[in-house]
């Protein structure tokens, strides 16, 4: 079987749970089939070799300067060109769903797509990506409501995709969970990332992991985190924020919280795995405060250090987080933030100030990681599927 995995996100450019996947899944389908990668070309000097598996692509030159979503799906037409020769296609995110589409029209090939967060969901991204949002709203519901078969990475996203898109066949939609390599995020012992970065091994911190977009609630965090015991850091290592407007109210409530209390720290540059992986396992909470999550790859990651996790109770996280168990849930009260903020703080200050409580909830994390999330099920799950969609074709 030749599959065509399409993404935006590959390794180096990785920046997200949907690349995480990505990477997961394409290393251990490679053991059961033939499988390309068609991704964008993020870096200045993006090139493969001919036999790495891996094709680049890059918007058309003539959409410089042009709107974002329209520059996306010149690469979508450059993946669709390019996929010639696959059996099967299988999209992720709506910046290669609209490729998966075209290439089930063009080449007659089934088409898979796998949804990791849904646009109607997103409304913020209208203040991202203008009138782009439209387009990418339109990309994602027509390879959606077309696609053969359409993966959810969870019960509460497959709930989500059935709401969102009324018009999809139930049966056409899948739960195959994402995945954690527990072999990669694993406790490490070492502190020289702490050092360097400045964090206080002696002290108790809080760990933030991801992007500052308001999909991740980083705003909540920082307004929590005024309410955290005095002797606990925070620790924030997160990217660039989305937009200037979020950017400017990310500085001024870090700028806040620096004044009022030590050991608050921001690395905005993607760090480089192991020193994450370090970073994870020191944490003595991982914080998930996301309003929207499918199911939130990062969680497992701490979970696979042996961290207790407090996240939000939305989309899969309740599939994942176990409250009492593994980590403690927050509901989240769109209506009503103060109350989610104050929840927060209290989950976070119960662990930061039960440090056996937070280590048996750590080492129960670890254990359901290595059981049911390994990539090896995933990858033979995402394979059952494609011979179900290729038999069904026939």
């Amino acid at each position: 079987m030749k599959v065509g995995l399409l993404t935006r996100e590959y390794p180096p450019d990785v920046y997200g749970g949907a690349g995480v996947h990505v990477e997961f899944l394409a290393r251990e389908l490679r053991a059961l089939m033939d499988v390309e990668v068609h991704c964008w070309a993020d870096g200045p000097d993006r090139a493969d070799r001919p036999d790495s598996g891996v094709k680049r692509h890059r918007p058309a030159p003539s959409l410089d300067g042009a709107n974002d979503a329209l520059r996306t799906l010149s690469i979508d037409l450059a993946m669709t060109a390019a996929v010639q020769g696959r059996d099967l296609v299988h999209s992720h995110t709506w910046y290669a769903n609209l490729a998966g589409h075209l290439s089930k029209l063009l080449h007659g090939v089934p088409h898979v797509l796998t949804a990791h967060s849904l646009e109607p969901l997103r409304p913020w991204k209208a203040e991202q990506l203008g009138g782009g949002y439209a387009l990418s709203s339109w990309a994602e519901r027509t390879a959606m409501e077309s696609a053969d078969a359409v993966v959810a990475v969870s019960d509460g996203m497959r709930g989500d995709i059935l709401s969102c898109y009324p018009a999809l066949d139930p049966e056409r939609v899948h739960v195959i969970r994402n995945g954690i390599d527990t072999a990669t995020y694993r406790p490490d012992a070492r502190t020289d990332v702490l050092s360097r970065i400045g964090v206080d091994p002696e002290r108790p911190y809080v760990l933030f992991v991801g992007r500052i977009t308001r999909q991740k609630g980083v705003p909540h965090l920082l307004r929590a985190a005024r309410a955290l015991d005095p002797a606990a850091q925070l620790v924030l290592c997160a990217g660039a924020p989305d937009t200037p407007a979020l950017d400017r109210e990310f500085r001024a409530l870090f700028d806040e919280l620096s004044a009022v209390r030590d050991g608050v720290h921001w690395i905005p540059a993607m760090l480089p795995r192991p020193a994450v992986v370090q970073l994870l396992t020191h944490a003595a909470v991982f914080a998930c405060p996301s309003v929207y999550e499918p199911l939130g790859i990062v969680n497992l990651e701490a979970m696979a250090c042996g961290t207790a996790v407090v996240a939000s109770a939305v989309g899969g996280i309740p599939e994942v987080v176990q409250d009492g168990t593994t980590g403690l849930l927050v509901p989240y009260r769109d209506q009503d933030p103060e109350a989610f903020e104050a929840g927060l703080a209290e989950a976070l200050n119960r662990l930061i100030g039960d440090r056996g409580e937070a280590a048996r909830m750590g080492a129960a994390g670890r254990d359901l990681a290595v059981r049911e999330f390994g990539w090896d099920t995933v990858a033979r799950r995402t394979a059952e599927l494609y011979t179900t969609v290729l038999a069904a074709g026939r």
